[in-house]
């Protein structure tokens, strides 16, 4: 890098914007990064327009955290504009990195999404069924807005991209040891996680006893004990199937992980990680082997909602990806 200051930016896509948050959840150590670094573009703290990063020369950025799926054409549009522009590109936090809580809408597509939204909802009225166009004519000229895609898709399946931040959002941890690494020099391979290897049970410091369950429960449904592993007590934790870094912030506050720091990096397919996790542990008696098929379906539906439950963030990254649907 060069020795002058690095240029930064951040753009928000298809996110709940709490990736913005966590950049100013660093406090004080902002006025580190001012030391080190100028913001170039950031839309959601500062008047520029996107004329103003196509007129950038290609890699005038030094590096782009780029968070949030693709969801829609501006996306996509800025994605590619931006990684033209940037030397490194960041898929900042859960959605860039595996398509986040927004990649649970690939169960449907935009006829169905559009539907559900514009004509369905109990609080719509909307009786001639007007749906969103990308474009309509008006009395002042034409207006136009992006074109809503049928698939999320996680930044990389868009654009090379060079370093993953995982967490929704990322903790401070992460994102002051990715700054760091890049102003050092000192990143590791391109394409890694900037994380640790471990999981986040290694991070837990409840006590773990390898004791079977034969009862799932919702976190609603049970006070779990402090010091105990919450699998262990039947509430379904995804820390065996996810990658640590975040000092089991959730497990430390009495909740169970919910898997946003992604797959480990042996377990690529993290939600069928988690359940064959699950498996080794759940039955209907301790010492019982063999169970009918009745008996498995019993076990299976005591999980209220599998796919919010192992692809809450991941379900755009996974083999499954999205549910195909027939028009």
């Amino acid at each position: 890098m060069s020795q002058s200051k690095l240029k930064i930016a951040f753009y928000w896509a298809a996110s709940c914007g709490g990736c913005e948050i966590a950049v100013l959840d660093i406090n004080e150590k902002i006025l580190d990064v001012v030391q080190i670094a100028d913001i170039v573009f950031w839309p959601v703290a500062m008047d520029i327009k996107y004329k103003d990063v196509e007129a950038m020369p290609d890699k005038y950025i030094d590096v782009c955290f780029f968070n949030g799926g693709i969801r829609n054409s501006e996306q996509e549009h800025l994605a590619k504009l931006l990684r033209q522009k940037s030397k490194l590109l960041v898929a900042y936090g859960a959605c860039a990195h595996l398509g986040g809580v927004p990649g649970l809408a690939n169960i449907a597509n935009r006829k169905e999404i559009f539907e559900k939204v514009y004509a369905k909802t109990f609080s719509t009225a909307n009786p001639e069924k007007i749906m969103p166009k990308t474009e309509v004519h008006v009395k002042e000229g034409e207006l136009d807005i992006p074109e809503f895609y049928d698939t999320v898709q996680t930044l990389d399946k868009v654009v090379e991209v060079d370093y993953y931040v995982p967490g929704c959002p990322p903790a401070v941890e992460r994102t002051l040891f990715a700054v760091e690494a890049i102003a050092k020099g000192e990143l590791p391979p391109k394409g890694s996680v900037l994380a640790p290897l471990k999981s986040v049970c290694d991070d837990c410091p409840r006590k773990k006893e390898n004791k079977k369950i034969t009862k799932i429960y919702r976190t609603y449904e049970k006070a779990p004990e402090p010091e105990r592993c919450l699998l262990e007590q039947g509430i379904v934790c995804m820390g065996p199937a996810t990658r640590g870094g975040c000092g089991a912030r959730c497990l430390n506050a009495n909740m169970p992980c919910t898997g946003c720091g992604g797959p480990c990096p042996n377990s690529p397919e993290q939600g069928a990680a988690m359940i064959s996790a699950l498996a080794s542990i759940l039955g209907l008696e301790e010492k019982k082997e063999k169970y009918t098929e009745d008996e498995v379906e019993n076990l299976i539906n005591q999980i209220k909602d599998p796919l919010g439950t192992f692809y809450m963030y991941a379900l755009p990254a996974s083999i499954l990806r999205r549910k195909v649907v027939k028009e």
